[in-house]
């Protein structure tokens, strides 16, 4: 488990002071006041992509400066025992940068966004679970957690940090190795890019201790579908609110734009805060071509508690 930032909890966590930032420019901050002119008085949900957490040091897949890369498919990972010891391999090495990742000051406004009652909650696209280290509660990991992993054979989930263990016994020296053969790019997933194949080729796999199944990470691959429970109380997240706001997502994938979709034909407010263009940008009420967590801060700053 990591660090929790001082004063700051799962549950019952005392109360956050103000968060405020570096002022946005003019620009911004005319639409950031036309931002907060929508959103006040009345309760929002909230979705949040991996541009939330490029402030915490991991990359995101589509924003700007970002390597083009191809995430593996569900399909490829079940399909090829090749292709799982190479995804577990690059996990491992991510797995070792992306654990140690902190909240910043976006998830920190939105964890006091939620505490002062303007949230009716929170959808994630990212797999980091650093909104719940800042100490939002009402969380929907749509895509899933990266610190568990599950057994395809028997259904028991598994702590990675357990895994983690268990691979580097399998494994020693494994890190070291990768670290002089040169990581050449990681992601928002846990994915690392090594080039070395003899190193990769190298790694052992572990399985299921329980069963001696398949494990996989325990979030959703491209490909696999995000299960109903969860789409299904982001919808209703989405229908409590007055209006939608979409926070560092291109929302290229449909997990996330379906609910903007949602939103729009209901006829609610939709805010996106991106940079760059988004696949619901024609949908969008307001949208702020800005960072996501300095837009976030001022707005925990602004916004009046209900």
């Amino acid at each position: 488990m990591r660090q929790r930032r001082p004063g700051i909890g799962m549950t019952g966590f005392a109360s956050l002071p103000p968060v405020r930032g570096a002022e946005p420019d003019p620009d911004e901050l005319q639409v950031l006041g036309s931002i907060r002119d929508v959103l006040a008085g009345s309760r929002f949900a909230l979705l949040t992509g991996a541009g939330l957490s490029t402030d915490s040091g991991i990359p995101d897949y589509r924003g700007p400066g970002a390597a083009p890369r191809a995430p593996m498919t569900y399909q490829e990972f079940i399909g090829s025992s090749e292709n799982r010891q190479r995804y577990w391999a690059r996990n491992h090495i991510g797995w070792s940068h992306l654990r140690r990742a902190d909240p910043n000051d976006g998830h920190a406004a939105v964890a006091q966004l939620e505490q002062r009652g303007l949230l009716t909650g929170l959808i994630t696209q990212n797999v980091d679970r650093l909104h719940e280290d800042a100490g939002s509660v009402n969380v929907v990991d749509l895509h899933g957690r990266f610190d568990q992993v599950l057994c395809l054979a028997c259904g028991r989930r598994f702590s990675r940090t357990l895994l983690a263990g268990v691979l580097e016994e399998l494994n020693p020296d494994f890190l070291e190795r990768a670290l002089v053969a040169g990581v050449v790019e990681m992601a928002p997933d846990a994915d690392a890019t090594v080039e070395d194949s003899h190193l990769i080729g190298s790694f052992v796999v572990a399985h299921c201790p329980a069963c001696g199944g398949t494990l996989k990470p325990d979030f959703v691959y491209f490909g696999e579908n995000v299960p109903k429970d969860r789409v299904e109380r982001s919808y209703a997240m989405v229908d409590a609110a007055a209006a939608l706001v979409v926070a560092g997502s291109s929302l290229t994938v449909m997990s996330g734009l379906r609910f903007v979709r949602h939103a729009a034909k209901q006829e609610k407010p939709v805010v996106i805060i991106n940079r760059g263009t988004t696949r619901g940008d024609d949908l969008a009420t307001i949208k702020l071509e800005a960072g996501v967590s300095e837009a976030l801060t001022w707005l925990a700053a602004e916004l009046p508690a209900l």
